[in-house]
């Protein structure tokens, strides 16, 4: 196996773990907009109904583009945006236990965005 592969298949797997598990957390809230429950919290003083369809866009639509390697240096800015407000502003008061997973998946975003989708992705760059 070559090193362009090593690195290709790297890429993937950067690209399609984290973004497969913030489906975990994007989802979740998808439906509760789905079912009309519009409640959610107001971190940036926007309105709850913005928020969450914000928030639904970072934290499913581009993850799905993100995953299939669609536009993805563009993709993971709301991603990226979504993961500075849950670190710094909703989970502001909260102890870095509780702040980690949203570092983690900037880290990750900010990682995708610097290195780009790889071979193995609709741009196959």
């Amino acid at each position: 196996m070559t090193n362009n592969v090593k690195k290709d298949i790297g890429l993937a797997l950067l690209r399609i773990l984290p973004s497969v598990m913030m489906l975990t957390h994007g989802i979740p809230k998808l439906q509760n907009l789905i079912a009309g429950n519009f409640e959610f919290a107001d971190p940036i003083g926007i309105g709850q109904t913005p928020s969450l369809f914000l928030t639904i866009i970072g934290e499913v639509i581009c993850p799905i583009l993100i995953i299939i390697g669609y536009k993805v240096k563009w993709t993971t800015i709301p991603s990226i945006i979504t993961m500075l407000v849950a670190a710094f502003v909703v989970h502001s008061d909260d102890p870095f236990a509780v702040k980690e997973k949203a570092f983690l998946y900037l880290a990750f975003f900010i990682a995708i965005m610097i290195l780009g989708p790889g071979k193995y992705s609709l741009e196959k760059k």
